[in-house]
């Protein structure tokens, strides 16, 4: 299956290198009056196939400074800590008063870690922001060894502890699950790092609760099925050669053609975007699927125990979630303050999926913990865009303070 994948794309990629090249040279030509009307038509439709392959890639998070009260404050990027497996990536900018440190894991679910830039683009003015930048496991070569779901929680115990005590954890989605174990873990451990504050954003607590076509898919097939249709190997031409993985191109092909019909939509807007000189909305497209047509593979063995422990067999809900064969007790965790959110249409993960989380952490007060159901707001919506930076954020905000 990836062979034929990959043997696609090599055909296809000169043919969009063709398509671009093309187009560029052919738009020089366009004078925007009505005799050029069919070659702008015909340098949009050169653009749209030039445009449309998958590229693994990670895009640029693209942040060079950012507005501190009345300052413009440099940013840059600096990995603090690195694994073949993911790097630390801190957005290092000078300030005069120390901020919150905050710990952002980003889903290890097809994409790279700058589907988040909306994210941390909001955090950066008023925190010390920090990102799980995750590898894609197509260039993690097979002596790096496996990667399953107790790597990734020592990975976010191991980040924070290289941030230091003080700091905050804000989880996007999947990896709330095996944030809420890693917080837990050190809570028990007593380890000086745990976080103060725990947000965890449209994540998988239970999907037990009001289950999605995402859930019923994974309760539709035995673990047996999800390793032999969607577990394929890396060609040795690659650098991760022979590693057992969850290709990302898949992972893009199932959320795609679950809103197939909106995706077609934004096409053909573009294509009339294009044609008829919108600029500023012809960029926007652009850069939102530049983001999302950029695609990593996820190791095997974590994909196959998310899908197994987190979808099928509902450890964490249950009490029987494992972290290095010890029982994790979310009920242990006594001093981290926690927000959960959700999004009203969020047909990924559904009300009261994430909410659960509150009721696992017995050991807060009620006083710590709190949930916030983000109306008009799909998966996406909850975490970027305008939503996000206006009303969802203020509420984060409040819960670091709180917690700091």
């Amino acid at each position: 299956m990836y062979q034929i994948y990959q043997a696609q794309q090599d055909l296809m990629t000169p043919i969009r290198m063709f398509a671009r090249g093309t187009g560029a040279v052919l738009r020089q030509f366009d004078t925007g009056r009505p005799e050029t009307f069919a070659l702008r038509q015909m340098t949009a439709a050169l653009e749209l196939l030039g445009s449309s392959g998958i590229t693994h890639t990670r895009p640029p998070f693209g942040f060079t400074s950012v507005q501190v009260g009345n300052q413009e404050i440099a940013v840059e990027e600096e990995a603090l800590y690195s694994t073949p497996f993911g790097t630390l990536l801190h957005f290092r900018k000078d300030v005069d008063i120390p901020q919150p440190k905050v710990l952002v894991v980003a889903p290890m679910s097809g994409h790279f870690a700058t589907l988040l830039r909306g994210t941390v683009q909001v955090l950066l003015p008023e925190n010390d922001v920090y990102i799980t930048d995750w590898t894609n496991a197509r260039d993690v070569p097979l002596s790096a060894g496996r990667f399953g779901m107790d790597e990734f929680i020592d990975h976010v115990i191991r980040f924070q502890e290289e941030m230091g005590p003080g700091g905050h954890v804000l989880a996007v989605c999947q990896p709330a699950v095996p944030v809420l174990a890693a917080v837990a873990v050190m809570s028990e451990a007593k380890n000086p790092a745990t976080p103060r504050s725990m947000t965890l954003m449209a994540g998988p607590i239970d999907t037990r609760i009001s289950p999605t076509k995402v859930n019923e898919l994974a309760q539709g097939n035995t673990i047996e099925w999800f390793e032999k249709n969607l577990v394929d190997t890396v060609p040795w031409r690659f650098q991760g050669g022979g590693r057992k993985v969850y290709p990302g191109a898949l992972q893009l092909t199932a959320f795609m053609s679950m809103n197939m019909n909106r995706h077609v939509r934004a096409h053909l807007e573009q294509y009339r975007n294009l044609v008829g000189g919108d600029s500023e909305l012809a960029d926007a497209h652009r850069r939102f699927y530049d983001e999302y047509l950029a695609v990593m593979d996820l190791p095997a063995e974590f994909y196959l125990e998310t899908v197994r422990t987190v979808f099928q067999e509902h450890h964490m809900p249950l009490g029987q979630f494992h972290y290095r064969g010890r029982l994790v007790r979310p009920e242990l965790i006594r001093r981290t303050r926690l927000l959960t959110v959700e999004g009203e249409r969020d047909d990924i993960c559904a009300i009261g999926q994430t909410a659960a989380a509150l009721d696992l952490c017995a050991g807060l007060p009620a006083t710590m913990k709190h949930n916030h159901l983000q109306t008009g707001a799909g998966h996406y919506g909850v975490f970027s865009g305008r939503r996000w930076a206006n009303e969802v954020y203020p509420l984060v905000r409040d819960t670091i303070e709180a917690a700091s």
